[in-house]
């Protein structure tokens, strides 16, 4: 029986429906931002999406030396779909596709307890931004 869900790597096509889960979840920036956000897909190597009856419903983009670290820039489950395990499943394709890395992600503080529950540990890290 195939799974109700389907994670698979990221295609062009896939970003219109990226743009309405980063908007839904009032991540301005990213849609404000439009053609830099469509080029940083196009330029990580690390980027997967959920599906779901055809629909785009989370996804996980990153960057990877390939070998020691990658980093997860932006990791999102629709609402509707949380807590099925989707960001544990998105996970493990990035672990099965980079097996040697250690996996590096900076979070905001409504989202510690999830990464906590992953059995990430915290670490101390700063983000400047230029605009």
């Amino acid at each position: 029986m195939k799974s109700e869900y389907q994670i698979r790597p990221y295609q062009e096509q896939d970003f219109p429906a990226i743009q309405r889960l980063n908007a839904a979840e009032g991540w301005n920036q990213l849609v404000r931002l439009h053609d830099r956000t469509k080029l940083a897909w196009q330029h990580s190597n690390a980027a997967f999406v959920v599906e779901h009856a055809g629909e785009v419903v989370g996804y996980v983009r990153g960057m990877t030396d390939t070998q020691v670290t990658l980093y997860i820039c932006e990791l999102l489950i629709d609402a509707e779909f949380r807590g099925q395990g989707l960001a544990q499943q998105l996970f493990a394709r990035l672990h099965e596709a980079y097996p040697t890395t250690r996996i590096e992600v900076l979070a905001s503080s409504s989202s510690e307890s999830f990464y906590r529950g992953q059995a990430f540990r915290p670490f101390y890290g700063f983000r400047k931004s230029f605009e």
